[in-house]
């Protein structure tokens, strides 16, 4: 059962019928789906949501599909909040926290907007979908299509990890490899597209990715009973994990389930990619194009994200703020990570470890707060990234690896 009613562009506010395909308003903003609220506190307690699968599915209310039939599951969500004792008993801080997305299928928190976004696929008919990645959203991509039965067109910047390019093949998508950026490749997807027939499952171009990963913050609320932390870190690249907690906790309080407090949402970058930090630093409502992004943090070289508007909006509203660190900074605190907590985090989750140390030091954050950190990727993804801090293997060692290692 799903209470969904309509879209609704999170620009200019014009309402679309549900149940139809759409990527983008006219207007050029992405598409947000809306529910009945008043109809769903009533008929839908917060009690009954321990009684539903073990996976994100169990919020099927607040999700877009209408025919249970039609989901494409292969076990995502319900991943463990886990406790950082040595790391936060190093920083002083008490009420650590870890969401780890890592154990998703495929390795990431991508796997949520894809059993979303594909089950839709299935609901709507489409048979044949197109993405641009930086990584893990076609690795996940790919894996839902494959269990869909659908045609899936992938395009990668060429010095992807290979972990991800070879996931694809694996599952049998048709894989491109670009010169440049996700920008660029977006680009190849947009123009081939429409003659092609593929429905575009770029980030935020389509209305459903957000609302599996707004489940993280369902399930976030539901683990820390019902609560909300004093603040989140959050690793963006594209930022739509940011955009759909921020919406899952207004979907909640019109629920009924928490009152209107929210966490701090830090927004966390890279140094060599940082548009929503500069844009956050300046007041601006939006980001302008990051040239020349660079990062081995892949998830997070993405040089103007969609959602800009919305990732600054939630950060400015929650009181949060926007930083970045370097790749020596995210690389090292994943290390310490690794051997102090025995979490082998992605580069991205690291670098919102990095970024809270910053953060504790300047006093905008304090040590007895409730925090917690989002891990977005498993860190065996990563090995060309953590390579770099192995002067063995960056110095020729690689080879004897089967070539998995690629030094940059």
């Amino acid at each position: 059962m799903s209470f969904v009613t309509h879209l609704e562009c999170s620009r200019c506010g014009r309402p679309h019928p549900a149940g139809q395909i759409w990527n983008l308003c006219s207007c050029g903003g992405p598409l947000l789906v809306r529910y009945d609220l008043a109809k769903a506190r009533a008929q839908w307690r917060r009690e009954e949501v321990a009684r539903g699968p073990r996976s994100l599915w169990r919020y099927a209310p607040v999700l877009p599909v209408r025919d249970p039939r039609h989901i494409v599951s292969l076990g995502e969500g319900m991943t463990p909040l886990l406790p950082l004792r040595r790391t936060g008993a190093r920083l002083g801080a008490s009420r650590l926290w870890l969401k780890d997305e890592g154990l998703n299928p495929t390795g990431s928190f991508k796997a949520r907007g894809q059993t979303t976004a594909i089950s839709m696929c299935r609901e709507l008919g489409i048979r044949k979908v197109a993405i641009p990645s930086a990584g893990n959203a076609a690795s996940a991509l790919a894996a839902y299509a494959a269990a869909a039965g659908i045609e899936a067109h992938i395009f990668l910047p060429r010095d992807v990890p290979q972990a991800n390019f070879i996931e694809c093949q694996a599952f049998g998508a048709r894989v491109t490899l670009v010169d440049g950026l996700i920008s660029d490749c977006a680009q190849r997807v947009a123009t081939a597209a429409p003659a092609q027939g593929w429905f575009d499952v770029s980030t935020l171009k389509e209305p459903y990715r957000i609302e599996g990963k707004k489940t993280m913050g369902y399930e976030l609320c539901e683990q820390l009973g019902w609560t909300l932390p004093d603040a989140i870190f959050y690793p963006t690249g594209g930022g739509v994990g940011m955009i759909g907690m921020w919406k899952a906790f207004a979907e909640m309080e019109a629920l009924g389930w928490i009152g209107p407090e929210r966490p701090k949402m830090i927004a966390v970058q890279a140094a060599g990619c940082q548009p929503v930090v500069r844009a956050h630093s300046r007041d601006e409502t939006q980001s302008v194009f990051w040239p020349d992004a660079y990062t081995v943090a892949s998830g997070l070289r993405v040089p103007k994200p969609l959602g800009d508007f919305l990732i600054l909006e939630a950060v400015r509203a929650s009181g949060g703020t926007a930083l970045a660190v370097t790749d020596q900074e995210l690389l090292d605190a994943g290390l310490r990570l690794a051997a102090e907590d025995g979490i082998f985090a992605a580069p991205e989750g690291a670098a919102c470890l990095a970024a809270l140390e910053k953060l504790l030091a300047s006093g905008f954050l304090r040590p007895d707060e409730n925090l917690v950190i989002y891990n977005t990727g498993a860190g065996l993804k990563y090995l060309e990234a953590y390579a770099t801090r192995y002067p063995r293997l960056a110095g020729g060692e690689a080879d004897k690896l089967g070539g998995l290692i690629t030094p940059r």
